[in-house]
């Protein structure tokens, strides 16, 4: 788990939207409009979902992606290793064992057992999968949904709503005012 890119959180965001969408199919062009950003981006992204077995595809004029289990089982960390891989926080490099006094031959005790540095790093990347691990996308959906006033989650239900409905040649619909 490499620096976390800006993929995870467009991928969060939307996702959150799947989990409002009432088991309505959301193209990731609609949900990339709805939040204002990069269609292309994000076309990118749901692949990955996808083969995590995050979202499923559906198909058709009015298909679009769907939660693939329930949001209170899909975890932070389900949705970074889908969409980062599991990659390390840190790739130590054991410069350690390059000290210039050694002239290229390290003793045994400057390299033996974990370096102390990728020990620090190691213990961090398991503190944050263990917290990405504990938060489900339902449980930060519910957060959400308690901050965010019910007439705009009915707006936004109806702006999905009629971007489903409108796609097969009647053009586009208006967008929500946020």
């Amino acid at each position: 788990m490499a620096h976390l890119t800006s993929s995870v959180e467009y991928g969060i965001h939307c996702l959150l939207w799947l989990v409002r969408n009432d088991g309505q199919p959301a193209s990731s062009r609609d949900l990339a409009e709805l939040q204002g950003v990069s269609t292309s981006f994000v076309a990118k992204i749901f692949p990955k979902l996808e083969k995590a077995g995050i979202v499923r595809a559906s198909e058709g004029v009015r298909g679009g992606y769907l939660l693939a289990w329930p949001a209170d089982e899909i975890s932070f960390l389900d949705i970074v290793d889908a969409i980062e891989g599991k990659k390390p926080l840190f790739d130590c490099q054991e410069i350690r064992s390059r000290c210039a006094l050694f002239d290229g031959q390290p003793p045994a005790w400057a390299s033996a057992g974990t370096c102390a540095i990728h020990a620090v790093m190691l213990q961090a990347e398991q503190a944050m999968r263990e917290t990405l691990a504990s938060q489900s996308l339902g449980s930060v959906s519910q957060r959400f949904v308690r901050k965010a006033p019910e007439s705009f989650l009915g707006e936004v239900a109806g702006w999905l709503g009629e971007r489903i409905s409108g796609r097969g040649g009647k053009g586009r619909k208006r967008t929500p005012k946020v």
